[in-house]
C-alpha cells in the first residue's frame, strides 16, 4: 500500500485517479542523468498506473535500464490540485490486454477515428507499463483559488 500526504486521503487519490482523462506526466532517468519527463495516458487499475508505449520508444529503453519514476497528475488550469508520486515501473508484454483499448475509450471516448485505428493497427508492437506508486503526494487549492477566472 502506497503512503500519501497532503490533504486527500488514499481513496480521494485514488478517485481523482479514475476522474477525468488528464495525462499523466512521468518523469524517468536518462543514461546521462538528466530527467526524461512525458505525458501519457493512463488508467488506475488495481492499485497501478497502466500505460502504453511502443517498443521501439526511447521511454521503453529509459524504463528497462532505471525503471524508478516520479510522476504527475494535474489539470493544466486553475483551480489547481492534483497528485504526485513515486514509484516502480514494470515492463511488460502488452498481449491481449485490454488496456490499450481502455485507454483510447477513455481519452478519446471511443475507437472509430483515424488515430484510435492506427493505434490498434500497431497493438502487436505495443508494450505495457504498470506504475506501481510506493508514495501519493496531493495537493489541493481550489477553495482558495474559488474567485479566480477560469481561463480562456
Amino acid at each position: 500500500m502506497p503512503s500519501t500526504n497532503g490533504p486527500w486521503s488514499l481513496q480521494a487519490v485514488e478517485e481523482f485517479l479514475c476522474g477525468p482523462p488528464i495525462p499523466l506526466r512521468l518523469a524517468g532517468v536518462r543514461e546521462d542523468g538528466y530527467p526524461l519527463l512525458v505525458s501519457l495516458w493512463y488508467r488506475y487499475h488495481d492499485g497501478a498506473l497502466q500505460c502504453v508505449t511502443h517498443r521501439n520508444s526511447y521511454l521503453l529503453q529509459v524504463l528497462q535500464r532505471a525503471p524508478r519514476v516520479g510522476f504527475e497528475v494535474a489539470p493544466n488550469a486553475p483551480p489547481y490540485h492534483g497528485v504526485r508520486g513515486r514509484g516502480d515501473v514494470v515492463v511488460s508484454e502488452l498481449g491481449d490486454a485490454p488496456v490499450l483499448e481502455a485507454l483510447l475509450d477513455r481519452y478519446l471516448g471511443g475507437r472509430d477515428t483515424r488515430v484510435a485505428r492506427w493505434l490498434l493497427s500497431r497493438k502487436a508492437d505495443e508494450m505495457l507499463l504498470t506504475l506501481q506508486p510506493r508514495h501519493f503526494s496531493s495537493w489541493d487549492f481550489r477553495e482558495r483559488m474559488a474567485d479566480v477566472p477560469a481561463p480562456s
